[in-house]
């Protein structure tokens, strides 16, 4: 039997899509590391038990399945029916038994990865619509999903932390957040450098109130600075005002 592989040959959207399958991969070995009883403990996230990310992740597997069903027949397929659809589903997810929770991310991850395989390559500019309301092309559907999985692959509390996320993917989370932070305005105040790798280079990544020489600074290496900005951890990051001086880092502002 012949191998079936993606259909698009964009070599961005093919090196996104890897990057997507090896976070789905380094989650799924994170919860396999945790055991039946393991899976009742708290997560990294206010309240949340490790069942809730493990759920989350599942669905939002289906969730983005269904916008690529979306790009593929044009048939509007929301990724929830609601906001509240969405809590309830999380909930309900966090009390099945742990191998009905375990086959929910294998057959949902299985799922998209197959969705995304089968893609038609022109499909991926076709426009859906994410849970927040933006309108993007289904190729934005992989960050959606890469995000996802390493960030709670973190989240579940098991050993990974930011450091093991690839540079690539840091630089891009952390351009988001800030990018979110300055669309709302609540970068104001506040420079973010980031030291170490970013992908191509090692050169320092800054964003923020730049132009502002009194700003507080907030740095460190990329993996303490994106962890940070996520609003995880604090560990490995800095903060000085505009004259140099040492003061407490700040909590990062919302971004989500």
């Amino acid at each position: 039997m012949v191998a079936r592989h993606d259909q698009t040959t964009d070599p961005d959207l093919l090196t996104a899509l890897l990057q997507a399958r090896r976070g789905t991969a380094f989650f799924a070995r994170k919860l396999n590391e945790l055991s039946d009883a393991d899976l009742d403990g708290p997560s990294l996230l206010a309240g949340w038990s490790r069942r809730h990310v493990v759920a989350h992740v599942g669905y939002n597997a289906r969730a983005i399945a269904r916008l690529i069903e979306w790009a593929a027949t044009g048939v509007e397929t929301p990724m929830y029916p609601s906001p509240k659809a969405r809590g309830h589903e999380i909930d309900f997810g966090a009390t099945l038994s742990p191998i009905a929770l375990r086959n929910l991310f294998d057959h949902a991850a299985v799922h998209l990865n197959v969705e995304w395989r089968d893609l038609p390559a022109d499909a991926w500019r076709h426009q859906v619509k994410t849970a927040q309301g933006r309108v993007v092309p289904a190729a934005e559907t992989v960050w959606m999903r890469t995000r996802e999985v390493w960030i709670h692959a973190v989240d579940l509390d098991n050993g990974a932390t930011f450091a093991d996320i690839p540079a690539p993917v840091l630089a891009r989370l952390l351009a988001d957040i800030t990018g979110a932070w300055h669309t709302r305005g609540t970068d104001t105040g506040l420079i973010i450098r980031a030291s170490g790798p970013s992908g191509a280079n090692g050169d320092v990544l800054t964003f923020g109130d730049t132009g502002n020489p009194g700003a507080v600074t907030v740095a460190g290496d990329l993996a303490a600075v994106a962890a940070w900005a996520a609003g995880r951890s604090a560990d490995g990051a800095t903060a000085t005002t505009g004259t140099g001086q040492a003061v407490g880092v700040p909590a990062a502002p919302s971004w989500l």
